[in-house]
């Protein structure tokens, strides 16, 4: 039986979710979702398609929307965004068993509509269109459809076809996919086609879709190793990967990582409180997920204008522990070891290797048992203030400090503060550009 999926997009969410609370179309409104306490070299979240059809870029940072160009500036609200996708998933269950739905990120869906066709007497595209009326009249958001008989072709005719469609939903299968798209260009605008695979393509005559097809596949395979299967798959619209498939996966190892563009560039000794707060917050994190580990790598990125890239490094201890007070002293010595003191640090990235669950280990003969049960009832204790009365509840003297981040991304959502409090920032600019509108 030939499968039918959905992926369902809402066009430039987080701009149409703040235009909506205000009351105004998301399709006429000039609107960007920036955070107006930063500079102006901040990335915009969000643009509505009133400014991308001005030729501005949806990821653009705010200097760069021309002078000329009057909008809002809503400051980003990350728990209306989830607050709104919660919303939208309760829609797509209406139609479809949540054994059928692969959440792809928090705007954009899988649906596998194979089953219910039937049921609702419905093709594909009449039970998409019925779906994104739904949220349409229940949200007021706007959303884009691919259609397709695999998960590949699905995402394709949501990423290409479906923007230059006139109801924005796009559909494709095997044969449609080599007639209208295997002379497409540029190949970046295929999913998991990047600026870096398409480069080395060019440099071996291979510009489209057609020309992977057409290439031997051993040749692929030299230059790609194994990445060149998913490339010769994707080429003749090809993909065995199903929704149960993602759903029934199994990783065998699990790690836990935490990571930060800090906000100004900072010096050696400002970045090792860094590394102790990201340490000591990741410990907690463990506990939280009852989890251990002996490994845990830190990475560096030095500022831009340093020309230099970075530097990492792995600490490990003999035994796996989630205890802060054996891995804060271990990172700091890490961090001595690899940093170089001279040059200033812009992004630093924490990551527990190989978690594993508490109780499948066995302790070092050498470890201080009392020690390490005095510090696990600490953090179980600040995990549970801090359950109950919010993350700040209980802050340590280090993330007092002028350098510190801990207070402030306590209170960020996915690295973004939430501006629920806030108000709209509104530019006003010349006549003619009103008479523009």
């Amino acid at each position: 039986m030939e499968r039918k999926y959905l992926c369902i997009d809402l066009k430039s969410f987080f701009a149409s979710v703040e235009c909506v609370e205000r009351g105004l179309d998301p399709m006429q409104t000039r609107l960007v979702v920036a955070d107006p306490e930063r500079s102006e070299k901040t990335i915009c979240l969000a643009i509505t398609p009133a400014l991308k059809k001005l030729g501005i870029p949806n990821r653009c940072r705010v200097f760069e929307i021309p002078a000329n160009v009057d909008y809002i500036m809503a400051p980003p609200r990350m728990q209306k965004y989830i607050d709104y996708s919660a919303k939208i998933y309760g829609i797509y269950l209406k139609y479809v068993g949540k054994d059928d739905i692969h959440p792809y990120s928090i705007d954009e869906c899988f649906l596998d509509v194979t089953r219910y066709l039937q049921l609702f007497h419905l093709t594909a595209r009449e039970l998409a269109k019925k779906i994104i009326a739904d949220i349409y009249d229940t949200l007021g958001l706007v959303a884009t459809c691919g259609i397709g008989t695999n998960l590949y072709l699905t995402k394709i005719a949501l990423d290409i076809s479906a923007k230059h469609a006139k109801d924005f939903m796009g559909e494709l299968d095997e044969n449609s996919y080599k007639e209208t798209l295997w002379d497409h260009r540029p190949l970046t605008d295929f999913w998991r086609i990047g600026p870096g695979i398409a480069r080395r393509l060019a440099r071996m005559g291979i510009f489209t879709q057609r020309d992977i097809a057409n290439t031997p596949e051993d040749v692929l395979y030299k230059a790609f190793g194994i990445e060149a299967e998913l490339l010769i798959d994707h080429a003749w619209g090809k993909e065995p990967c199903t929704i149960y498939d993602i759903k029934h996966v199994s990783a065998k190892t699990h790690s836990i990582s935490r990571g930060q563009v800090l906000p100004r560039d900072y010096s050696h000794e400002e970045c090792r409180l860094i590394v102790k707060e990201m340490t000591d917050l990741i410990c907690l994190e463990m506990v939280r997920e009852k989890v251990v580990t002996d490994s845990i790598t830190l990475w560096l990125g030095y500022s831009n204008g340093t020309g230099m890239e970075g530097d990492a490094g792995t600490a490990a201890l003999d035994t796996p522990v989630s205890a802060s007070v054996l891995w804060i002293p271990a990172m700091e010595e890490l961090y001595e070891a690899i940093a170089d003191p001279d040059l200033p640090i812009r992004r630093v990235t924490v990551s527990c290797n190989d978690v594993k669950p508490e109780g499948c280990h066995q302790l070092s003969f050498f470890a201080d048992e009392e020690r390490l049960e005095k510090d696990r009832k600490m953090q179980e204790a600040v995990i549970g203030v801090q359950g109950k009365f919010g993350r700040n509840a209980v802050i340590k003297g280090m993330n007092m400090y002028a350098a510190g981040t801990t207070v402030e991304r306590n209170e960020q959502i996915g690295g973004h503060k939430d501006g629920a409090v806030r108000g709209s920032h509104i530019r006003r600019v010349t006549e003619k550009t009103k008479a523009d509108d």
